[in-house]
């Protein structure tokens, strides 16, 4: 079993900023990509990532960051940020972290970001 915790969604106004976060045991912290998936109202979770990191810290990102968000590593704190900017309505989604092992899935418990005037 993997815990993966997310924090930071909330209800924000279209151009706001928010940070999510996602902690993960160190053992796997240290061991597997993490990556930030959505899905959106009414939709199944999409299968491109939103974003990810990789041990090393290089980053890959989904079309729907759109040069927007910015992940990154913090080992101090065995957590992934995800810094998103320039909120619109489209990007209303439950946010979730996740790891593959052994081409396993892992899934956070999903944190909800909601970009409403």
């Amino acid at each position: 079993q993997v815990t993966l915790v997310e924090s930071g969604g909330g209800l924000v106004q279209p151009g706001e900023s928010l940070t999510l976060s996602c902690e993960a045991p160190t053992d796997i912290f240290t061991k597997y990509t993490i990556g930030w998936y959505r899905q959106l109202p009414g939709k199944q979770r999409e299968r491109e990532p939103v974003a990810r990191v990789n041990l090393l810290g290089q980053v890959a990102y989904g079309d729907s960051a759109n040069g927007r968000f910015t992940i990154s590593r913090d080992p101090a704190k065995n957590t992934v940020w995800m810094h998103m900017n320039s909120l619109q309505h489209e990007d209303t989604a439950e946010y979730y972290c996740n790891i593959y092992r052994r081409a396993e899935a892992f899934w956070g418990q999903g944190t909800q970001v909601t970009v409403s005037a």
